[in-house]
């Protein structure tokens, strides 16, 4: 059924259609929602966050072009769904989240599925992660006013980053090819996503602020779309003065704050 969905909607790439009828979304869903998983909808997941909508993951998916030798960088873990859906088809996704709860489900659903190409890091995606760029991919699952600089310079030549920008209440999905060191976009569908908190995004103080005013003036908010592990063996910090601290999946060390979490690939 979602197959014939997605279809309908205009997804064609073959990989992807049988890549969303494989992962099993509803594992990263709380039990009270998974009977709605399938539902072309996004629903609500921990800090405030989202599951994107199938069809919306199909979409930003396909707009990646992948051809099967890429390494994906992904801003907004969320659930752990979108990462899953990557790690199918790329050898290699790191993904970053700055809410460590959710960061370490994620770690938990992608672990018990037998996923091992999955990097997961804790921290502000705005900034991207540069010790491992540049990236053939990067996939933006937050909202941002315009793409931050950090994670175009972290993109590789001729590669494709995929975000929704716009203002607060609306976005434009847009893929955006960086050629010859410019940008290069094509816009792909009117969205609606949370937005990206960060240095080179929507500040937190801005975000609480829309936070409670949407809260007073809304019996029911709207729906937003967004969301949006390795084995631990040992971890390493970064230099003094970073809050990035790197892990391989896995691990209890859940008092370390700072940010990364190794995760997750099928051989």
């Amino acid at each position: 059924m979602l197959h014939k969905q997605l279809q309908r909607r205009g997804i064609r790439d073959p990989n992807v259609l049988a890549v969303m009828g494989k992962v099993p979304r509803e594992r990263f869903l709380p039990p009270e929602l998974r009977n709605q998983a399938y539902a072309d909808q996004a629903l609500p997941i921990e800090c405030g966050q989202t599951i994107s909508q199938p069809y919306i993951v199909a979409l930003m998916t396909q707009a990646l072009q992948l051809t099967g030798g890429e390494t994906v960088l992904e801003i907004g873990t969320g659930s752990g769904y979108q990462a899953a859906v990557l790690a199918e088809l790329v050898p290699r996704v790191i993904s970053i989240e700055r809410h460590e709860s959710l960061s370490r489900q994620a770690e938990k659903v992608l672990a018990e599925l037998g996923y091992r190409n999955v990097v997961l890091v804790i921290g502000d995606g705005s900034l991207g992660y540069s010790d491992e760029s540049p990236y053939d991919r990067i996939i933006v699952t937050a909202a941002v006013s315009e793409v931050p600089p950090s994670l175009f310079e972290q993109l590789d030549e001729g590669g494709i980053l995929v975000a929704p920008t716009g203002d607060r209440n609306s976005q434009t999905l847009q893929a955006i090819r960086k050629s010859g060191g410019r940008p290069r976009v094509r816009n792909l569908s009117a969205c609606r996503f949370v937005p990206l908190i960060g240095e080179q995004g929507w500040s937190k103080l801005e975000n609480r602020v829309r936070w409670f005013s949407e809260t007073v003036a809304c019996v029911e908010p709207p729906a937003i779309d967004g969301h949006g592990g390795p084995s631990y063996t040992d971890f390493k910090t970064r230099p003094q003065g970073s809050s990035t601290v790197v892990l391989p999946v896995a691990t209890s060390n859940s008092q370390i704050a700072g940010t990364i979490i190794a995760a997750v690939v099928k051989p």
